[in-house]
């Protein structure tokens, strides 16, 4: 990755923050734990997770802990508790950001309202979101590639490879591009030159990086409102999440950034015991 000429320093801590919290259930995990009042001993945290087999849930609370996100602590050998630390609490408006872009920008199935006898987009879990963005912008490249895009406005391939992937031979950007093109937060232009650019979907990206920045920095995040590259203020997108509870994900194949028809309800901040409405069966994919 070279991130020496994007006008931004902090670029690789926040790359660095997606791959450490980008592992499937590790989202679920620190959601579940920061709707708690106190920390879970490892039966009680099973409960609320009640899909994820121990050899899903042993890994991912070793992994969190080992990141410094999660604390372990062994009251006897018998009495175990999981906890968030300080660094793992300081994480949730990222994690608010990640489960809002999803909510208002992934391709949801149509459900039909048993009241209303109208078809409505479906009602995802909010961690469910989260995990869900995390599969549009955590995978290789995909930050340095958006981050660039971001900065340059407008480009060309060939700027963006030798910008963002100088280490890398040309051609490596045509896969992590692709992705994104398909996924609706890249579109390409194609006048007497190719060029590429963000969509609004990717535009709207920018919450995300700037809480994902804060954090990384260990600054206060509203001095991230006015990041060199995300700090452009942007009107927020309708939510259309219900609670943090665990419904069935969507049943796409591949999360799909698309424009969603506004929904009535007004935009609502995260409160941490809002994850679980009541206990239910988790995702089926």
């Amino acid at each position: 990755m070279a991130a020496a000429r994007l006008p931004s320093t902090d670029l690789p801590r926040v790359a660095e923050a997606l791959e450490m919290i980008a592992p499937r259930w590790s989202v679920w995990v620190l959601m579940t734990l920061a709707s708690q009042p106190g920390p879970l001993r490892y039966t009680k945290l099973k409960e609320h997770l009640p899909w994820l087999g121990d050899g899903q849930l042993h890994p991912r609370l070793r992994a969190l802990s080992e990141a410094g996100l999660v604390e372990r602590t062994a009251q006897t050998r018998l009495h175990v508790t999981y906890g968030l630390t300080a660094r793992g609490r300081d994480l949730t408006p990222s994690l608010t950001a990640l489960a809002g872009w999803g909510d208002a920008h992934l391709e949801k199935n149509l459900v039909l309202n048993r009241v209303t006898g109208k078809s409505e987009p479906e009602r995802i879990s909010a961690a469910q979101n989260a995990e869900d963005t995390l599969a549009v912008i955590g995978h290789r490249h995909a930050t340095v590639l958006l981050w660039t895009l971001k900065a340059r406005g407008t480009t060309t391939m060939a700027a963006l490879s030798a910008e963002a992937m100088a280490d890398h031979s040309p051609s490596a950007i045509y896969s992590p591009i692709r992705r994104l093109i398909d996924d609706g937060i890249v579109s390409v232009s194609r006048d007497d030159v190719a060029s590429l650019q963000l969509t609004a979907p990717g535009q709207a990206l920018a919450p995300i990086y700037r809480a994902l920045s804060a954090w990384a920095t260990v600054r206060p995040l509203p001095d991230a409102e006015s990041h060199p590259v995300w700090g452009t203020p942007r009107i927020p997108a309708a939510a259309r999440s219900g609670q943090w509870a665990a419904h069935q994900a969507r049943k796409a194949s591949q999360a799909v950034a698309v424009s969603q028809p506004p929904a009535p309800a007004p935009v609502t901040a995260w409160r941490p015991g809002e994850l679980f409405s009541a206990a239910t069966t988790g995702p089926s994919r």
